[in-house]
């Protein structure tokens, strides 16, 4: 009976001392969950609203949008929590999508294109405790950074390459819509084009919209057919539509060349059609790092608020992809070099426009 007691009063106490100790664990848990969490996580939230293109266009909006993500993966945090984007499929949708991320209170919102610069500059006045960033374009609020590139000076590089990889003598280029900013891509690329071949020939073409790659397809179809044998591209989804043209082509005569430059990424694997590529370089702009570095200055305080950013080929904002070895050979990489150290050093200044255009031509 005695033994009895003791036994009982030993389980009591080694289950009351199991409970203390669950307990005990379960609070120094707690405590170092929530001290992770608060030295892990981060308070800040970074939308973006897209053009028209989509973030799938696999060329402007999807740059930035791989941006937005690397900067999410730098820090840890997921979709939908700290950042995220919303989808504009026409031009009213703009003012919405910007609206919408403001409410859900998002830190930084940017806007993708120069199709956004009123929404941004509308909603930047409204909004004033917000900070805006908008991607080729500017506007001059303290609260928006405006983000820009010299697209002119890779546009030149890629039309030296274009220039010098032309059999006919005839090369090509498709634009989104016919704006000042469009422009400078057309206006470096026939200048770079004629400073390597004054003869050579330059078909120009706007599909007027950055979605349409139905009418991408059609406009390269004429040029190829017309003896144009290298298009380069500046129109965003629009130029899906250049690239499956010459696909098609390839494919029904792989021994024919046939050339799409991309813009804004690398679009290499876009003219994969089997063991032939199309691509055979891409003016590339890092936007993806534009935006990565912009959010990450203003979540550490350092917003460039009212100022205008503008990378280039000097800090690499602008580069020429390398990545069709075959295709952009020995010869034609060290003209695109020797010529990038003729901007960098401001020996040539490139054309932005296309009365400067005609003023550089002259002067060759």
């Amino acid at each position: 009976m005695k033994n009895r007691k003791y036994l009982l009063l030993f389980s009591v106490l080694l289950t009351l001392g199991m409970l203390l100790a669950a307990c005990g664990d379960s609070g120094e848990e707690t405590k170092s969950s929530e001290g992770n969490k608060t030295e892990d996580s981060i308070d800040y939230k970074v939308g973006m609203v897209t053009d028209v293109g989509g973030v799938d266009d696999k060329s402007f909006n999807q740059s930035a949008w791989e941006g937005l993500k690397a900067w999410g993966e730098e820090h840890g945090v997921k979709k939908g929590e700290n950042f995220n984007y919303v989808q504009s499929n026409e031009d009213a949708d703009y003012l919405p999508n910007i609206t919408r991320l403001v409410r859900e209170d998002y830190n930084l919102i940017y806007g993708i294109g120069y199709k956004l610069n009123d929404a941004i500059a509308k909603s930047a006045e409204q909004y004033p405790e917000t900070n805006f960033a908008i991607v080729d374009s500017v506007v001059d609020k303290p609260n928006v950074a405006s983000i820009t590139f010299k697209e002119h000076q890779g546009s030149f590089l890629v039309g030296v390459a274009a220039a010098m990889k032309s059999k006919t003598g005839k090369i090509g280029f498709v634009g989104g819509t016919d704006s000042e900013l469009i422009n400078k891509f057309e206006s470096g690329y026939i200048a770079g084009a004629k400073s390597v071949n004054p003869d050579i020939e330059v078909k120009v073409q706007y599909a007027g919209a950055f979605d349409a790659p139905d009418d991408g397809k059609l406009i390269a179809s004429s040029m190829y057919n017309d003896g144009v044998d290298v298009i380069y591209h500046a129109s965003g989804a629009t130029g899906n539509g250049v690239f499956a043209q010459a696909k098609d082509i390839k494919q029904n005569n792989p021994e024919k060349d046939i050339w799409v430059i991309g813009v804004d990424r690398d679009q290499h694997e876009e003219g994969q059609i089997g063991d032939n590529n199309v691509t055979l370089t891409s003016m590339v702009k890092r936007v993806d790092i534009a935006v990565q570095d912009v959010a990450n200055q203003a979540m550490n305080g350092e917003f460039p608020g009212g100022e205008l950013l503008a990378y280039g080929l000097a800090d690499n904002g602008v580069s020429v992809a390398k990545t069709n070895k075959e295709a952009m050979t020995e010869e034609i990489l060290k003209a695109v070099e020797d010529w990038k150290e003729k901007i960098t050093s401001g020996e040539i200044e490139v054309p932005q426009t296309r009365e400067e255009t005609k003023k550089f031509l002259e002067a060759l």
